[in-house]
């Protein structure tokens, strides 16, 4: 342990140990201006807009590295292109049974030259276009025993794969065909290669698997499929982030603790800030339901697919996967496409995701910090300090909003 529960793991995909350097970073904040920081290009969205741009349900939003921006509306089951002026360049993708044609499609990464990649569980698959919006080919996904689950692909900047972190936040699931015989020990981090006919996976770092939370699955056949149990509420979020050379930057523990990892080698440094995690007490539980009720009722919180079937988790999940014994520090975690690591802490109430920001590096230096509320983290970066925010507004209107940080590269 470092501070609160905090798991070091130090297998790499090749299962020996690696060498970890731990660098402590300051307590105490130094702010940034996210008004001076920040200029808006252009945003897009509105119900009395073109047709292109009356969005429904936008699931998640990317760049290339020509600067055009990629929405990906859930509702339409379609990729819509923005050019670097805000202007409509095309749109691809629908729901079907042909090749490039969608089922349940929700895991969605952009590589730096235009290509797209859309995990699709009902055809158990990763659908490929060409910058140009045309289909090229599917690459299938590696059989594997229990509940196939998708979490957020992230590209390789260097092409040819994507990451996904097992255990984080789930899209979609689908009931498997064979069940697991043994529990999961840990959440791994896997880059899957993708030129092939079937994808490749391999482990870059294991993340740490909290204990609690029922491990067991459907039972297919009679037996029970052992899985991974959900995320306890208060419990660490698996968040994952890859930066320019393909290390990938993880959070996986309740502790304030960035880990830096590289294939072949695993965790090879560890970035702290000395925040406690707040023990949970009965009255953070029960104001924790209220507030779950609150967004069961007006239909928000996080939405999932399962089977096809898309839901709201309800206030039961307090009672389904239980309480973990403090509230974890870190919500939320991205990457710059010059290297910056941006993590986002609880805010002062304990289901609150939406608190400071830090800016941080991979080699362990601290920029400063954006308060709670001055600017929400980004839903995605992109060249040239390109970053686009997916905005909600009163009405339930999606906007995406594209800004440009003016100083792409900084010095502490």
């Amino acid at each position: 342990m470092l501070i609160g529960t905090l798991a070091v793991f130090t297998g790499s995909a090749v299962g020996r140990a690696a060498a970890q350097e731990v660098i402590d970073l300051p307590g105490d904040d130094r702010q940034l201006d996210a008004a001076l920081d920040f200029d808006e290009v252009y945003r897009v969205g509105s119900v009395l807009g073109e047709d292109w741009e009356q969005f429904g349900n936008v699931r998640r939003v990317a760049f290339d590295a020509a600067g055009q921006l990629y929405v990906f509306d859930k509702q339409t089951d379609r990729v819509i292109v923005v050019g670097a002026d805000g202007g409509f360049r095309r749109a691809f993708g629908r729901k079907g049974d042909g090749p490039g044609e969608f089922r349940s499609p929700d895991g969605f990464a952009v590589m730096r030259d235009g290509r797209v990649v859309i995990g699709d569980l009902g055809h158990r698959g990763y659908h490929i276009f060409g910058a140009d919006g045309e289909f090229e080919r599917i690459v299938r996904m590696a059989p594997e025993p229990g509940t196939a689950r998708m979490t957020d692909l992230l590209p390789d900047p260097r092409g040819e794969a994507v990451y996904s972190a097992v255990g984080a936040q789930m899209l979609s699931s689908r009931s498997g065909t064979t069940a697991r015989t043994t529990p999961p020990a840990s959440r791994p981090v896997e880059r899957l290669t993708l030129t092939g006919d079937v994808a490749i996976k391999d482990t870059v770092a294991e993340g740490w698997l909290p204990p609690g939370g029922d491990p067991s699955g459907l039972p297919v056949g009679g037996r029970p499929s052992f899985d991974y149990p959900p995320r306890q509420v208060f419990g660490p979020m698996m968040l994952a982030a890859v930066l320019p050379d393909g290390t990938v930057a993880f959070s996986d523990s309740s502790a304030y603790a960035i880990k830096i990892a590289r294939r072949g080698a695993g965790v090879l440094r560890i970035l702290r800030r000395p925040f406690l995690p707040t023990p949970v007490t009965d009255r953070m539980i029960e104001n924790e339901r209220e507030r779950l009720a609150a967004l069961a009722a007006a239909g928000r919180g996080p939405r999932m697919v399962v089977n096809g079937v898309e839901y709201v988790p309800q206030v039961s999940r307090l009672d389904r996967v239980g309480v973990f014994n403090e509230v974890s520090i870190v919500r939320g975690l991205r990457t710059t496409w010059n290297g910056e690591i941006w993590v986002q802490r609880r805010g002062e109430e304990p289901g609150d995701d939406a608190g400071p920001i830090d800016v941080l590096t991979m080699d362990g230096r601290y920029f400063g910090t954006y308060p709670a509320g001055a600017i929400a983290l980004p839903d995605a970066f992109g060249p040239n300090g390109l970053a686009a925010f997916i905005e909600q507004d009163e009405m339930d209107v999606e906007t995406v909003v594209v800004r440009r940080l003016r100083r792409a590269s900084r010095s502490p």
